[in-house]
């Protein structure tokens, strides 16, 4: 009996020392998108930041935004989330009603904007703008999608009653288009699309939309796709993007423990995206390029926890020492970034 004691005690001690360990690391979690996507490579690289100074940053896969949006308010340790930038707007219309979601709109807070997506509709010759598509069948993605989502406001916003809202993804909505059972699709993606670019087609029956419409430029963005982007597109074409962001949570350092990690965690990144976007520009994704902190979407607010970490003296909780960021030159964006971010 003493020696099963002694074991059991043992044994009790090394849990306990395994849950210590355990928890010697607060868990952050990104939400992204699927395996292939632009989302998930975004977040391997802020994830790649935090690994190089010792912080641990989980990439999580998911569907898409609206998912993301609910696993940062909902999903345990989960403090960052890749969204289209007009997922607040689609909440605030379609889940008016809610009052959890409305409660959940109030917390989340924009940690920094990314890059933009265009809004494509590719639609048959006849249909000269988004409008015409009254009374037509339109394929505006799978629900819960990003572009079900864009596409759903899109419409709502400009009062157009389309004769059927199809389900389709893009991919499967591209043939029916080219077949002649729809009349045109929705697809959100940074151009160039490759849906678009390695598909067969014909000028003559087929083009983009432009989206150019007043009501729109409270949620989006102007953007233009320049001419011969795609094979079958002569012409630049004006149309409106959705800017996809890096979303938070307005975490209370003096509400708990949790509370405090999280914040720190936000702050801690905000730093390292900071000082690190020279080297994501050159050895992230491409799309880093084309990144523009500065560039605040309608509706956002900068968290306050973001804030903290763009200061000056804002020193990250690393847990081994990252090679200092060369900064060099950036001064004039930096106070351009802090100026925008505190408006």
């Amino acid at each position: 009996m003493k020696a099963f004691i002694l074991r059991f005690a043992a044994a009790a001690l090394a849990l306990l020392a395994a849950g210590s360990a355990g928890a010697a690391e607060f868990e952050r979690n990104i939400m992204t998108g699927g395996p292939t996507g632009t989302y998930i490579q975004i977040g391997r690289d802020i994830a790649g930041l935090g690994a190089q100074c010792g912080l641990t940053l989980n990439v999580v896969e998911s569907a898409g935004s609206l998912e993301n949006f609910i696993g940062v308010r909902k999903r345990r340790n989960t403090q960052f989330g890749i969204v289209q930038s007009d997922v607040l707007e689609y909440l605030k219309t379609f889940e008016a009603g809610d009052a959890e979601v409305q409660d959940a709109v109030r917390g989340v807070r924009i940690m920094f904007p990314l890059y933009n997506e265009e809004v494509h509709v590719l639609a048959s010759a006849d249909i000269a703008g988004v409008k015409d598509l009254a009374g037509k069948k339109v394929a505006i993605g799978v629900k819960d999608s990003g572009t079900f989502l864009t596409a759903s406001l899109v419409l709502d916003i400009l009062q157009v009653k389309a004769a059927e809202r199809l389900p389709l993804n893009p991919d499967q909505a591209l043939p029916k288009l080219l077949a002649g059972e729809i009349d045109a699709f929705f697809y959100v993606a940074g151009a160039p699309a490759s849906l678009f670019a390695n598909a067969e087609i014909d000028a003559e029956r087929f083009h983009l939309l432009p989206i150019t419409e007043a009501p729109l430029l409270a949620t989006y963005t102007k953007a233009t796709i320049p001419a011969g982007t795609y094979g079958f597109q002569a012409d630049a074409v004006d149309l409106v993007a959705v800017k996809a962001v890096l979303m938070t949570y307005d975490y209370d350092p003096d509400r708990n423990a949790y509370h405090r990690e999280s914040c720190d965690t936000v702050s801690d990144f905000s730093s390292l995206i900071l000082s690190g976007l020279g080297t994501l520009k050159e050895t992230g994704h491409p799309k880093w390029k084309t990144v523009d902190l500065t560039a605040l979407p309608p509706g956002w607010q900068v968290g306050t926890c973001v804030k903290a970490g763009m200061a000056l003296d804002y020193t990250p909780h690393c847990v081994s020492q990252p090679e200092p960021a060369d900064t060099s030159g950036n001064d004039e964006y930096l106070d351009l970034l802090k100026r925008r971010l505190q408006e």
